[in-house]
């Protein structure tokens, strides 16, 4: 069985008694008292269940517990309490959301099939969360697709501004990486709407007219206000909201570990949009991140860091080719419309090649047929 199960008691003699007890069942850690316990999650989680008693010094189970909820929600949470302890033991179930609550003495065979029921719940609610995650993303990946149908310009910057996203909350190593994913690859939704024409000057560097600075400036609330009528994606919205407000000094003092999801998750996409659009000017990595260090001195400089070492950043240029259908490959730039071949506007000029464009392409091909050659760009690495 590959779920661990950890047991946290004060008293050594308890945790001798369980080992001795359940060691051949299960994979057993014990922990000394309530703060080894948190050192345990820290250095050696997650763990699938953890049972704790209610009556130790320093921290009793009910803070313990509760505090195990916050680091490590999907840990199924346990009580083991003598009679004398149930005030606190309420107090646990409340704030810890407790699984079971036992009695001492437990019966070996009660306890063993209270522990079997815990995995089993920490089983189940994986699996949802599995299921959630995937089909958010696959969600998210329709969007970005359709993003790129109509808008390609801002899917390709979407595309750029997530794999730098991805590489500062991997290098800070932020929890809840996923949410930092979604929001970078979500973060231009709200251009669709854009015409292109003010995308381009937006990301050439050029003077915008008040009517086109108003509407660029507000593509990010539009996105946020949408995403937030989506179950769990209330931080993603309000990443996705604060992306073109520069980080100030009272929100990012400190480190950017303690920073709140929304604070952290913004301050990485503003730092991600810059940088893109500093690059795609013609400025080094380097010379990119020099400048908003200057702008917003007090941005942890880890975040910049994260961004020259994203793979966008490596040096290169593009090189224009013609190619068929066949020698198509994700990451190829059209520098032209791709038409059937009677004439019927497939993709847009500007789109990206992705794994599911490029299959319905090919599949397209094969039917009704697509003109060919199509002109596309390459990235050739320096």
């Amino acid at each position: 069985m590959s779920e661990r199960v950890l047991f946290v008691d004060d008293d050594p003699n308890v945790l001798d008694g369980i080992r001795r007890q359940l060691r051949n069942r299960f994979s057993i850690e014990t922990a000394n008292g309530a703060a080894a316990g948190l050192e345990m999650f820290k250095s050696n989680g997650p763990f699938a269940v953890v049972v704790s008693d209610m009556r130790m010094p320093e921290m009793n189970g009910a803070r313990f517990l509760a505090k195990v909820n916050e680091i490590s929600p999907n840990t199924v949470r346990m009580v083991l309490s003598g009679q004398s302890d149930m005030e606190s033991t309420i107090a646990a179930v409340n704030e810890g959301h407790i699984f079971r609550f036992l009695m001492k003495p437990c019966e070996p065979a009660k306890l063993l099939e209270v522990i079997n029921a815990g995995i089993d719940q920490y089983r189940l609610v994986n699996a949802e969360r599995h299921l959630l995650e995937n089909t958010l993303n696959a969600t998210v990946k329709v969007l970005v697709e359709v993003l790129g149908l109509i808008n390609p310009d801002a899917q390709r910057r979407a595309t750029q501004i997530e794999k730098y996203a991805q590489t500062a909350s991997d290098a800070l190593k932020l929890p809840g990486g996923w949410k930092y994913h979604l929001a970078a690859m979500l973060s231009q939704v709200g251009c669709i709407s854009l015409p292109a024409v003010t995308l381009a000057k937006v990301y050439g560097g050029q003077p915008l007219s008040d009517e086109e600075k108003k509407l660029y400036e507000s593509h990010p609330e539009v996105a946020g206000k949408l995403l937030g009528q989506i179950p769990r994606l209330e931080d993603v919205a309000g990443m996705v909201a604060g992306q073109l407000k520069a980080p100030s000094k009272e929100l990012v003092g400190g480190n950017a570990e303690t920073w709140k999801p929304q604070v952290i998750g913004a301050a990485i996409l503003w730092t991600a949009v810059r940088f893109d659009q500093l690059v795609h000017q013609g400025r080094s990595a380097q010379a990119a991140a020099q400048q908003i260090r200057q702008l917003v001195p007090h941005l942890p400089q880890s975040i910049t860091d994260a961004m020259i070492t994203a793979p966008v950043s490596a040096g290169g240029h593009r090189e224009s080719r013609s190619v068929t259908v066949n020698n198509l490959m994700v990451g190829m730039i059209l520098e032209g419309e791709v038409l059937s071949t009677k004439g019927i506007r497939l993709v847009p000029k500007g789109a990206e090649i992705t794994g599911s464009l490029l299959g319905r392409l090919r599949t397209i091909a094969s039917g009704v047929g697509v003109a060919e050659p199509i002109p596309v760009s390459v990235l050739v690495r320096d």
